[in-house]
């Protein structure tokens, strides 16, 4: 039974009401809370509803006995786990898939402390060790434990350790600090007085993730970070299918033949730009050199006519008479010709005495 915590005197500093607690309180409250075994798990791309996350946790990471699983934070939910088992199978694996109705959602673990910030990820994490070509004398759990402790806070051995069935190479599970130096070789003596033997033991990581002190993020470190070195950051993909739009210099260069015969108007907006119709010409960039790729028209123009033009003459509601004016460019009321209903016929044609450059007026026409 453990010894309850007094409340505490509220006491001013620098005008701040402030409450201390010892070390052996916080460890007490720690206990009371059931946060001894406590993991957070992290969701970086969407999350499930929380209701879905305490059934789906539990049988889609295999663990065995009761878990409370609770929403303690933006992206972050707060599992309580029962048995060392289970806090160790979460442990065990850097990323867990959840599924929701065949959607993904990556979960990744962390052991949570009393530093915990959602804003940075811990900067302790598990991991598994090798020693490749221990002595088989060597494979106790008490022995292996003592070799791991060069580089972190042994955890487990692996089953095929346990068993004895692999002797070529020895596992542990080890807690290490991401930023400290994590040495690659332990010196093991043998021997008492004069006559000790020493050998190398060489140490393998499986994995090691990387720990960045800008970012207070796991997965890389301060030379690879994107916000101390925006170079390193790569360039977005501008179109996803590899298809730029073509401009009227693009198209040039594409052909090879000076100006385009059709170039493609450009505009200042790159807004517009993308918007630009590339339905004759398609210019793919899998290569350095530009290629131009034409495409055919596999209709037949004579299934779908246009329709003509509507005429743009006038039609005078005179008897028998239809007066029509093309209406050219440049072509003016004066100059226009006046149809009879004849056919066309040539010799029909008459200039139309039209002074005022109106249609319509009963002395425009011509005498019948």
């Amino acid at each position: 039974m453990s010894i309850p915590i007094p409340i505490k005197p509220i006491v001013y500093l620098h005008g701040e009401p402030t409450i201390r607690f010892e070390k052996k309180e916080v460890e007490v409250m720690i206990h009371h809370q059931d946060l001894t075994l406590a993991i957070v798990g992290k969701f970086s791309h969407g999350w499930p509803d929380i209701a879905f996350l305490r059934n789906a946790i539990p049988k889609q990471c295999g663990l065995k006995a009761e878990v409370r699983i609770g929403l303690l934070c933006d992206r972050h939910v707060l599992i309580r786990c029962t048995i060392g088992e289970d806090f160790d199978t979460l442990m065990s694996r850097q990323t867990f898939e959840i599924k929701e109705k065949n959607r993904p959602y990556l979960m990744r673990t962390f052991k949570w402390d009393v530093s915990f910030n959602p804003a940075e990820e811990s900067r302790y994490a598990y991991g598994w060790i090798s020693f490749p070509g221990l002595s088989p004398h060597y494979y106790g759990e008490t022995t292996l434990f003592s070799l791991a402790a060069a580089v972190g806070s042994p955890i487990a051995i692996d089953a095929a350790t346990l068993n004895k069935t692999r002797p070529s190479c020895a596992r542990v599970k080890v807690e290490f600090d991401l930023l400290k130096n994590h040495p690659q070789h332990v010196v093991i003596q043998v021997g008492e007085g004069d006559g000790i033997t020493t050998e190398l033991q060489k140490i393998r990581y499986d994995f090691k993730p990387k720990y960045c002190t800008n970012c207070k993020l796991q997965g890389h470190d301060v030379d690879g970070c994107w916000n101390l070195k925006p170079t390193l950051r790569p360039e977005k993909a501008k179109d996803s299918d590899g298809i730029k739009v073509a401009t009227a210099e693009a198209t040039e260069l594409a052909i090879g033949k000076g100006k385009a015969s059709n170039p493609i108007p450009s505009s200042s907006n790159p807004t517009q730009q993308a918007h630009i119709s590339t339905t004759n010409a398609l210019i793919h960039a899998p290569s350095n050199k530009w290629i131009t790729v034409t495409r055919k028209n596999k209709k037949n123009k004579n299934q779908n006519p246009k329709p003509p033009s509507k005429s743009t003459g006038t039609v005078i509601p005179a008897a028998g008479t239809v007066i029509t004016e093309p209406r050219a460019t440049g072509t003016t009321a004066q100059e226009s010709d006046t149809v009879s209903p004849a056919k066309n016929d040539p010799s029909k044609i008459s200039d139309a005495g039209n002074p005022t450059g109106t249609l319509g007026g009963a002395g425009n026409l011509p005498e019948t």
